[in-house]
């Protein structure tokens, strides 16, 4: 049901709910949990999510991608390919496009928090440098995040971290 492409109803329902166990797994914070997740399909799952999905199916896939990242196991299987990178990347860079024309804070916070954590890895930081949007350095988001403090500081620490001092 995560591998659908469908849009009805009954199977966003579905796509949600499964979305909303494993998101639960990941917010415990646990290494065995992320270490199990990175032997399945998850994350290409949730790409796809993020690509197609509700706007909240893209945030909760979002979130479980984040925490993910957050975990240093996790962080380093993504960094650890170029192909794995710039999927995940190239997705995220997807998403802003879209953010850029219809605005979703809650959405955003989640994108740039992976952003921010991919730059924390030496490699996606690098990588971050020649691939990062224009839109979250541009006064694109502004608006939106004026009342977002912590979104608001890693989007600087971001900008910070890949050498774009334009915020």
């Amino acid at each position: 049901f995560l591998n659908t492409i469908s849009k009805t109803r009954p199977f966003e329902y579905l796509r949600l709910t499964s979305l909303g166990v494993i998101g639960a797994l990941v917010k415990m914070d646990d290494s065995d949990v992320i270490n199990f997740l990175l032997t399945t399909e998850i994350i290409p799952l949730c790409l796809r999510i993020m690509e197609s999905g509700s706007e909240l199916s893209k945030t909760v896939a979002t979130f479980i991608v984040q925490k993910i990242l957050l975990d240093d196991m996790g962080l380093q299987y993504v960094c650890a390919t170029a192909e794995r990178f710039f999927a995940v990347s190239n997705v995220l860079n997807n998403m802003v496009a879209g953010l850029a024309k219809e605005p979703s804070v809650r959405l955003l916070k989640h994108m740039i928090r992976c952003y921010l954590r991919l730059s924390e890895n030496v490699r996606g930081r690098e990588a971050l440098r020649h691939c990062l949007p224009a839109q979250l350095t541009d006064p694109s988001f502004t608006k939106c995040l004026q009342d977002d403090n912590s979104t608001r500081r890693w989007l600087q620490q971001l900008t910070y971290a890949v050498g774009d001092q334009r915020l």
